[in-house]
């Protein structure tokens, strides 16, 4: 007989045992998402020392790069503008106060790109939710809902990235930004540090690449609709690139701004319809590329800033270039019949400098045919034998000084040897004695070596010394009377020399800079007039003479023009075996008018026997002539 009772394990509650199971699985869970909760919570706690700390870590120990660089700029002599530095990166960049700014164009930049900007302290989290919103809508981080203290932070600080970490960053340094600064300075400096396109950072400088505008007060509503919609896509919003898109945009942001009360229907309507013709780049006259270097390496040996800083510290450097000297120059230098011909696909170069002897002054330069910023500068380049052009600063020149010598001096015209030194003639023809005028006029060699050994290589030193030239202990022979130099001399250094002739013995260092203002408008460096009498009155005025016989008789025939000139030739000759006899290496012409001094060199940069010039130094002298005519005349305008 069966028994009524259950069965082992089949008790009175069977579910109990699930039950049990269940219930344990519920505290399973629970202390999970408590776990979890616990690390969210910590986590949460990370982020928001994360938040606290790197901010204020990063604004505290970067503050220098809250200074924004600044494209310095380079003016002429009359004011006019030559050109700006660029910055890092090819941009450039001119700053302007808030107070400088119309109240239209600051509102616009606020409807346009933070409408909440005076209300939150550095995050507008609407802004924030409403792109969360839409990147969840888009499976992709499309949208960052940056305000503009964030979007500063972010160009100052960090990159571009799209990722959380950046993300987290630039709201951590947008809250301490807001801390440190006032809402206004906060606005200055994303006004002056956004991308505009094409190279431009803030919005004076789009308005006057775009607009011509340099005042920013004077821009209209449709100019201002425009520049505030570039920087939502400065590549593809500037009214240069994209003229319809930016249309487009301006459209947006005329219906925000009459949105907003900033713009009345009637002056919407009007904006609209205004019509953009795109301004060519900006032109600052002359290029004045080799002038420009020039004068930053003066600026930066004067005031003791480096170069790099003097580029993008927002100063003004002042120059003395003639803009008629220099345009005169670059067009001379652009006509290719005016130099010797190409040679094997490389062509000859050439530099110029133009001084005003009156004050020292550097009115013009070139330092090649097509010279480019940071290229070879040739006019300054001490690196040519200047031939006879030397003569005058090494032989003449200080014969006369010592009062031994007159231009009628006779002085012997035959072969000499001086140990193994023996110079010759260029034609080998020898008249036995020469006056010093005619031996100075036919540029003849072996009269100006024995004048230099008579007079004594010591004595002529310190007379080239004062006239700017300082020579070697290598050059410490007789071959230096023909303009064999060891180093070698630039166009700069012989104008120099030359323009105390032409000054009646005056030296005045030649520079380029006059004064140097900051950002400030603080002068940090003002040129002070220095001048030494180098050499006496009579000196300059015999040499003056005699080379202006030089000029209407002698070898710098070519150089003759409606004023008074006075000036010497030079040629180096190439001197290897097998070439043409008329090969040169340099060809010079240095000289004079009451108004200015200039020196011209030609050559290759790079002389072998496949690459010489067999032009004269007439040719050298040919160029001067056109160069100073067409610049005095310009600059008597």
């Amino acid at each position: 007989m069966k028994s009524l009772l259950p069965a082992c394990g089949e008790c009175l509650y069977p579910h109990s045992y699930e039950v049990q199971r269940s219930r344990i699985g519920v505290l399973r869970l629970l202390c999970r998402l408590f776990d979890a909760g616990v690390l969210a919570v910590m986590l949460g706690l990370m982020v928001l020392a994360y938040m606290f700390a790197y901010g204020r870590y990063t604004v505290h120990h970067h503050s220098d790069l809250l200074i924004l660089p600044e494209s310095s700029v380079i003016t002429a002599s009359d004011g006019t503008l030559m050109g700006r530095f660029s910055l890092p990166g090819s941009g450039y960049r001119q700053t302007a106060k808030l107070q400088e700014m119309p109240e239209l164009l600051i509102q616009a930049f606020i409807a346009v790109e933070d409408r909440r900007f005076y209300d939150h302290a550095g995050l507008d989290y609407k802004g924030i939710l409403r792109a969360c919103v839409n990147n969840l809508a888009s499976m992709r981080l499309s949208e960052g809902g940056s305000s503009i203290t964030q979007q500063l932070a972010r160009s100052v600080y960090l990159n571009r990235d799209r990722t959380i970490w950046r993300k987290l960053s630039e709201a951590s340094i947008a809250v301490a930004l807001e801390r440190q600064l006032s809402k206004n300075e906060i606005l200055e400096l994303y006004l002056n540090e956004i991308y505009m396109g094409r190279g431009m950072y803030g919005v004076k400088s789009a308005a006057e690449r775009y607009f011509g505008v340099t005042d920013l007060k004077r821009l209209e509503i449709w100019q201002i609709a425009i520049l505030a919609g570039i920087p939502k896509g400065p590549s593809i919003y500037n009214p240069v690139d994209h003229p319809g898109r930016s249309l487009d945009r301006r459209s947006i942001v005329l219906d925000v701004m009459r949105r907003d009360g900033l713009i009345t229907d009637r002056e919407m309507k009007e904006a609209a319809a205004r019509k953009y013709n795109p301004l060519e780049e900006a032109g600052y006259g002359p290029s004045a590329f080799s002038y420009m270097d020039a004068s930053l390496r003066e600026a930066s040996r004067a005031t003791g800033i480096p170069e790099n800083e003097l580029r993008k510290g927002g100063y003004t450097i002042e120059t003395a270039m003639s803009r008629g000297a220099q345009s005169a120059m670059e067009q001379a230098f652009s006509r290719k019949e005016a130099f010797p011909p190409d040679v094997k696909s490389r062509k000859a170069e050439a530099a110029m400098v133009i001084i005003n002897h009156h004050s020292g002054e550097i009115v013009a330069m070139m330092g090649g045919r097509t010279p480019r910023t940071g290229g070879l500068n040739r006019a300054v380049l001490d690196a040519r034998q200047p031939g006879s052009a030397f003569k005058p600063i090494i032989a003449y020149g200080p014969a006369l000084e010592s009062g031994r010598f007159t231009p009628d001096s006779l002085l012997p015209d035959r072969p000499y040897a001086y140990g193994s030194y023996r110079p010759q003639n260029i034609n080998k023809v020898y008249a036995g004695q020469l006056p010093m005028r005619e031996a100075l006029r036919k540029s003849v060699n072996a009269p100006a070596v024995w004048l230099l050994r008579e007079t004594g290589l010591d004595y002529a030193r310190q007379f080239a010394s004062r006239l700017g030239i300082k020579l070697t202990d290598e050059d410490n022979n007789l071959s230096v009377a023909l303009g064999g130099l060891h180093k070698g001399v630039s166009p700069l250094k012989l104008a120099q020399a030359y323009s105390v002739f032409a000054s009646g013995g005056i030296y005045r260092e030649a520079h380029t800079v006059r004064q140097i203002t900051d950002r400030h408008g603080t002068v940090v460096y003002k040129h002070v007039p220095e001048e030494s009498r180098a050499i006496s009155t009579r000196t300059a005025g015999e040499m003056t003479a005699m080379l202006r016989d030089a000029v209407q008789e002698g070898t710098g025939i070519r150089a003759q023009m409606s004023r008074p000139v006075a000036g010497k030739t030079g040629t180096t000759e190439l001197g290897l075996p097998g070439t043409d006899p008329k090969a040169n290496r340099d060809i010079w012409f240095v000289g004079y008018t009451p108004e200015w001094t200039a020196a011209v060199w030609m050559g290759f940069d790079r002389t072998d026997r496949n690459h010489y010039i067999t032009a004269g130094s007439g040719t050298a002298a040919a160029l001067f002539s056109r160069v100073m005519e067409s610049a005095l005349r310009q600059a008597r305008r």
